[in-house]
């Protein structure tokens, strides 16, 4: 049993939340601004009907969703947005700016923050030597110098791949959702959820400083522990697994994505039987209601 205590929508809010709010809404208030994130629901196939995806436990230390089960992922870095033609490999970033709901250069630093972020919190790396091919082993000595010099900032995404004579595959991702922090919240995050398969000859390694604890879970299994209290998330980690719980196979999710243009979702406060709570997009209500909560 987590001692984390657990946020499962509908997030019900008490009256000082509920007040607080109404500061931010009144003017009285003024939200921090967000910053910019990218994650990654990485994606294999699973022993029942739905995907598994990979969970990373951070620390309970950390200043941000302490104990929860999250996605790989994290800000972005400046030089994430200098990111240069010659290592882009699959659609522009002119295409995924029209996809993701931003411009060019944010596309640009979106795209290639996922794959740098999932690269250091999990060690695979979707990237290749052309459009056509994945580097298929990134577990070696050489590689985890890279990862690490990656995550200590003393290496950029460009260099290593200039370096190692690899492009970026974005047609290995797809954009799935857009959620910013409630205004309310004293830390915020406008973050970018990405879906990619697991590549063919990649394995994910425990290697992230930020975590305590690394697993595949299917995206059901999670959705049901969550319910039962046998683990912890943020209520967007937990109502995308349940969304893609709910699509059916890895090739499903991926199709789905293939198909979506995202505009960024921010939870606001939302009277309930009587009280209040957070808002949800619509889909996500109707999942929820279908599991009997509403």
């Amino acid at each position: 049993m987590t001692n984390v205590r657990i946020p499962i929508p509908p997030v019900r809010l008490g009256d000082d939340i509920v007040a607080l709010a109404g500061e931010y809404a009144e003017g009285v208030r003024t939200p921090v601004e967000p910053r910019d994130a990218a994650t990654v629901l990485l994606l294999r196939p699973g022993s029942g009907s739905g995907p598994e995806v990979y969970l990373l436990r951070r620390q309970l230390t950390m200043g941000f969703a302490a104990g929860m089960a999250v996605f790989p992922g994290g800000g972005v870095d400046v030089r994430d947005a200098e990111l240069p033609d010659a290592c882009w490999a699959g659609p522009s970033a002119a295409e995924w700016a029209r996809r993701l709901g931003v411009d060019e250069s944010r596309a640009r630093a979106l795209v290639a923050a996922a794959v740098r972020e999932t690269f250091e919190e999990c060690g695979v790396l979707l990237a290749g030597t052309s459009a056509e091919a994945v580097v298929d082993d990134v577990s070696g000595s050489e590689w985890e110098a890279d990862r690490v010099a990656l995550e200590s900032h003393s290496l950029s995404l460009t260099e290593l791949l200039t370096r190692r004579g690899l492009v970026l595959r974005t047609d290995l991702l797809g954009p799935w959702a857009a959620w910013t922090t409630p205004v309310f919240e004293p830390k915020r995050f406008a973050t970018w959820f990405f879906v990619a398969r697991l590549p063919e000859g990649q394995v994910t390694r425990d290697v992230s400083s930020e975590s305590s604890s690394v697993h595949w879970l299917g995206a059901a299994e999670a959705v049901d522990q969550v319910e039962a209290g046998e683990l912890a998330m943020m209520p967007p980690t937990y109502l995308n697994c349940l969304e893609v719980a709910s699509i059916g196979s890895e090739d499903d999710v991926l199709a789905a994505a293939a198909e979506r243009e995202l505009t960024m979702f921010t939870p606001a406060v939302t009277e309930v039987d009587g009280g209040h709570a957070l808002s949800m997009m619509p889909l996500h209500a109707s999942l929820v209601a279908g599991r009997g909560r509403s």
